[in-house]
């Protein structure tokens, strides 16, 4: 049981079906958050979600949007402050890959990144601080009037070859981070992001599947394991409450220690 509480809060999770959202979906629930699951493609799998958190005595339900559509995304906002009234808490989670040596990627993989993991980020953080704003802050359920977590990655800061669209759409999702959580603060809005390493999801499968790929990607984790969706969803969770009211504006790896440039270990 978390020792801090999100009662009385509303959270939406984008991209909340599998994976990290998940995670994220299922530890906000557990302390106290009303969660509506954003998916794209998934209705039948963010339901089961769902009936995790209802059957554990939590309210959620499951709600499609391409977060990357303007009209989408401001027709999920409506439906949230219909059923749950506002929100109190935006976790940027819905992202992608597509793949490619960088003079073999097409604009199509190009844009299908940047308008996922960064435009949707933009356009659902939009929607979330005009809420806030609007509200103000409710005393009795937290010290900010709203929370904005962006799921961003260690490749942010480690360029990634092969990967040039994900690696660009992290940079850009931590310096709108920081430029948002600059220009929101004197709104008492927190903004900041998680930089998740090597977590065990469907999105990263033939890293971890067989004994040979989990060898390999082990060399770059010092702490020599790979993360679980619970590990991102317990640091979201905490990040959510009032207990980190005084953290905006930065990003906080979880990663084993991928960011220690584990290959300079020993080769100093």
């Amino acid at each position: 049981m978390n020792s801090y509480s999100l009662k009385g809060q509303v959270a939406l999770v984008t991209g909340g079906d599998s994976g990290i959202g998940k995670g994220v979906a299922l530890q906000l629930a557990r302390a106290g958050a009303k969660v509506a699951i954003n998916h794209v493609d998934a209705h039948e799998v963010a339901e089961l979600t769902v009936d995790e958190i209802v059957s554990a005595g939590g309210e959620a339900y499951a709600i499609h949007a391409d977060v990357s559509n303007e009209a989408e995304v401001q027709a999920m906002f409506a439906d949230l402050y219909q059923r749950f009234g506002t929100i109190d808490i935006l976790v940027n989670n819905a992202g992608l890959q597509r793949d490619s040596k960088f003079v073999d990627m097409t604009l199509e993989q190009w844009n299908t990144v940047l308008g996922i993991n960064l435009t949707g980020q933009f356009l659902c953080a939009r929607e979330a601080a005009r809420e806030f704003i609007r509200r103000g802050v409710v005393a009795e359920t937290s010290r900010a009037a709203g929370k904005i977590i962006c799921m961003s990655s260690v490749h942010e800061v480690i360029p990634w070859g092969g990967h040039v669209n994900y690696a660009t759409s992290k940079g850009g999702v931590m310096l709108m981070m920081k430029s948002l959580a600059q220009e929101l603060a004197p709104h008492k809005i927190r903004v900041l992001s998680i930089g998740p390493g090597a977590i065990q999801t469907p999105i990263n499968h033939s890293a971890w599947a067989t004994p040979e790929a989990l060898e390999k990607l082990l060399t770059l984790i010092p702490y020599n394991r790979v993360g679980q969706p619970e590990d991102i969803g317990k640091l979201a969770a905490w990040l959510a409450s009032d207990e980190a009211d005084y953290i905006t504006g930065t990003t906080i790896f979880i990663d084993g220690g991928m960011t220690l440039y584990p290959g300079f270990a020993d080769n100093g």
